[in-house]
């Protein structure tokens, strides 16, 4: 597929769209009332009548204190939500048991960066830094048909925009510093706006070192990276803006302690374009586009791992994503609001190995031997995207959605390596892909709400899932082999819940609460199973001898929920409680499903107050007895971790902020973790966190 074509064809599709709103009829309205526009960067608006049910705004950066590695660090607090762990770097959230392509995670309502490295080295989030988000907003299941293709649920993280009410210069200053591993973090963002324009840019600079865990053992999981980015804007009007951001990152001499290779290199390019105008007639209320463009060079070699001594590995990859969206929000009626659209994204990568035997079953060869292996065979995945989503109010306190959409999904190996081609019948294939979601969400009171819904959600396989051909890609030892006849993952999620914040008295001010049950089942759950009438292609004589192979399961499903119950009192104090909890079963083995986190429970004191707050955060992690041992995984014991976060503005525009995080030094490793891989002094067990961390930030905005 001709990669330039689509992208100029989203960007003609871009221009048309402007064009085409400039002719149509505008409603006459005050603009003294009006507000600047937004673009439709967010999920969750505010609005109980447009935002998905089991939406919710988990984060807001300003009170994170502690430096996070990547953005995927964001989440360690967050209700539900685990990390993947394979260092201090390649780190994934996991959510309910769903992580990688499983989550749709993407930045300002659509925006996608997706990862060049078989091993995930380079993941979505490690290509913006954690100081350009400003929050995260989470859809907890496909209880939306609006951001394309949603399996296990949306993950957006909303980057910071100007304030296009406040005219002039403005500026941040920030930097930050941790103990564990001599941290250090910097970053200076510099922007003006004036009427009609406004221009933001933006550098950082990170440098990481080793941390340590509870028993003083020095983990390799040091890195450098530098992040810049420039973020332009235009408003022909106050109902209609375009807005460009271009960014790169470069991330340097990355060590992974739980993957087969470390990181010479990780460069990342993203430009983005987005397009919006409301108020456009009586029936129309908004037209929104988007069109992006992302390229990840990525290099990594086994130099510093004691394989080298044996044979000398370095992997050439790439990725290139492109993509787009268009929509339209239609008033049809008073209570009847209507979204319709559509979307693409394209994934196409290639890259090579490069390996130099010098071992081979223990004899020195008298000649290393040169090898050139095929990774990604130079394979494309295109997704073309039609949705429409409906919202009725059918009464003051009672809203329904329903929505639906179609996938088109093209996949196509174009340079197959020998092996491969021998396992399969290797053409061009397309899939067809439904998905659905209907929903409610009733005003029990003015202060509690009451949600439901069921949700279809489609997924089809990854790359790592079709094309594989004889690498490591999982947290064991086997070589995993792709299938590209796989069908699509398919989620029917069911899940009922409560919100609320009643107001309290005598000192107490307010009790808040937030709950989720919910119950899925899967159809062609995809996962890697050995197949024992194959050997593996590498080290044949090594075990285990039989690789995996990504297959279809018949019969998988998960159940949990998610509580939280908040009191705050005596005006600036509250004590919180959050537990999550899933379980998951694999039928047709009789197991858990891979990557599902324990029980977990946490509860923090604090206070807030203008000029300065604290909070003392008490997590338990519970043993997790419920594992996969197709997938290699082992019993995991609990533990218990205390963190203490405070914050103080001396004076206006200066924030100060303090942390202790593991405050007694608990060595432990959660049930996530990656193994110890081709590690000197260490064995093929789970890498243990940090121990005690001691940080300090410094923010100044002008």
């Amino acid at each position: 597929m001709n990669i330039k074509y689509i992208l100029s064809t989203l960007l003609c599709l871009l221009y048309t769209v402007v064009s085409l709103s400039q002719e149509v009829k505008t409603v006459t309205t005050d603009s003294l009332k009006q507000k600047t526009i937004n673009l439709n960067e967010v999920i969750v608006t505010g609005s109980i009548k447009k935002d998905p049910v089991f939406s919710v705004v988990a984060i807001q950066y300003a009170k994170k204190v502690v430096q996070p590695k990547n953005v995927a660090d964001l989440f360690n607090d967050l209700n539900g939500f685990s990390v993947i762990k394979r260092g201090n770097y390649a780190i994934d959230p996991s959510f309910r048991a769903a992580q990688y392509e499983q989550l749709n995670v993407q930045y300002d309502g659509g925006t996608k960066v997706m990862h060049a490295c078989p091993n995930r080295m380079d993941p979505i989030t490690t290509h913006v830094i954690p100081e350009e988000i400003s929050k995260i907003e989470i859809v907890k299941g496909p209880y939306t048909m609006r951001y394309g293709a949603t399996f296990g649920g949306i993950v957006n993280l909303v980057t910071h925009k100007p304030q296009l009410n406040n005219l002039g210069w403005y500026g941040k200053v920030s930097a930050g510093y941790e103990s564990n591993g001599d941290n250090l973090v910097n970053r200076i963002e510099l922007g003006h706006i004036a009427e009609k324009f406004d221009l933001t840019g933006n550098f950082g600079y990170r440098d990481f070192g080793n941390y340590k865990d509870g028993d003083g053992n020095t983990i390799p999981s040091s890195f450098r990276s530098i992040d810049y980015g420039f973020k332009m804007g235009y408003n022909f009007s106050e109902n209609e803006r375009l807005q460009a951001n271009w960014r790169q990152s470069f991330g340097r001499d990355v060590l992974h302690a739980a993957l087969p290779m470390d990181t010479d290199y990780d460069n990342s390019t993203m430009l983005s374009l987005d397009y919006s105008k409301r108020n456009i007639s009586s029936k129309i209320n908004a037209l929104t586009a988007k069109a992006y463009y992302s390229y990840v060079d990525h290099l990594m070699s086994n130099k510093l791992r004691p394989s080298f001594m044996m044979s000398e590995a370095e992997a050439a990859v790439d990725a290139i994503t492109l993509g787009g969206k268009f929509e339209l929000e239609w008033q049809l009626a008073e209570k009847l609001l209507v979204f319709t659209g559509i979307d693409a994204l394209h994934i196409a990568r290639d890259g090579f190995r490069d390996r130099l035997v010098k071992i081979v079953n223990g004899n020195v060869l008298p000649e290393p031997r040169s090898f050139t292996d095929k990774i990604w065979q130079d394979s494309y995945i295109t997704n073309l995207g039609v949705f429409t989503e409906t919202k009725y109010e059918l009464n003051k306190s009672t809203n329904f959605t329903f929505g639906m959409r179609y996938d088109n999904v093209i996949s196509e190996i174009q340079d197959p390596d020998e092996s491969f081609s021998a396992l399969y019948d290797l053409e061009k294939r397309t899939e067809h892909n439904f998905s659905g979601t209907l929903s409610i969400k009733k005003q029990l009171s003015e202060t509690a709400v009451l949600q439901a819904a069921y949700g279809r959600g489609v997924r089809s396989a990854n790359m790592i899932e079709r094309f594989m051909s004889s690498f490591n890609v999982g947290q064991d030892p086997y070589e995993y082999i792709g299938n590209p006849n796989l069908k699509a993952e398919v989620n029917n999620q069911f899940e009922i819940g409560f919100l609320g914040n009643e107001p309290l008295k005598n000192g107490l001010n307010s009790f808040k609460y937030e709950a989720s049950f919910y119950y899925a089942f899967f159809e062609n759950y995809i996962v890697a199973l050995v197949d024992t009438t194959k050997i593996r292609k590498f080290s044949p004589t090594t075990p285990p001898v039989n690789p995996k192979v990504f297959r279809n399961l018949d019969a998988a499903y998960k159940t949990g929920f998610e509580i939280m119950a908040q009191l705050d009192f005596l005006d600036d104090y509250y004590i919180k409680s959050e537990l999550a909890y899933v379980y998951t079963k694999n039928k047709d083995l009789q197991e858990s499903l891979p990557l599902t986190a324990p029980f977990t429970s946490a509860f923090t004191f604090g206070f807030e107050r203008e000029k300065y707050w604290a909070n003392l955060r008490f997590s338990v992690v519970s043993q997790q007895n419920n594992i996969a041992p197709s997938f290699d995984e082992i019993v995991t014991n609990g533990y218990e971790t205390v963190d203490l976060r405070f914050g103080v503005i001396p004076f206006k525009n200066l924030n100060l902020g303090f942390a202790a995080l593991n405050i007694f030094d608990v060595t432990y490793n959660n049930h996530l973790n990656f193994a110890f891989t081709n590690q000197a002094n260490f064995g093929r067990t789970p890498i243990t966190d940090p121990g005690r961390n001691l940080s300090v930030f410094v923010q100044y905005s002008f």
